[in-house]
């Protein structure tokens, strides 16, 4: 599957943003999705994940209660809604698509998008 991210962008610490993830595959619904960053100097990290259905969803504990992940399989497009921004949140933000059931890390994810940007100014 194919995936291309949108969304990123430069916001003041304190808003919002949500980031697109969109897909050309037909296959769409039968992958479950997560949200990677990554920032200068630093590993990959895995914030959020989705099942096929968006019934079931996983958080880091570092954007918990701040981000949201859902999907809209009907527009093979996954989002990542983020509010309460902080400057730490600065990073390259990547999608990713796995076949696994309960994917734990990037090394579960065979298809990824390409990152977009997000600065979070203080």
């Amino acid at each position: 599957v194919q995936l291309q991210a949108s969304g990123g962008g430069l916001v003041q610490a304190g808003g919002s943003l949500r980031l697109s993830c969109a897909s050309s595959g037909r296959t769409f619904s039968s992958y479950a999705l997560g949200w990677f960053r990554q920032a200068p100097g630093k590993e990959r990290e895995l914030l959020a994940t989705v099942n096929w259905s968006g019934g079931s969803t996983y958080y880091a504990d570092s954007v918990k209660g701040r981000f949201t992940i859902y999907r809209d399989n009907a527009k093979s497009t996954v989002y990542l809604q983020m509010n309460n921004l902080k400057p730490e949140d600065t990073a390259v933000y990547s999608c990713a698509a796995t076949v696994a059931i309960r994917p734990h890390s990037a090394a579960d994810f065979g298809s990824w998008g390409q990152g977009t940007q997000v600065t979070v100014s203080s």
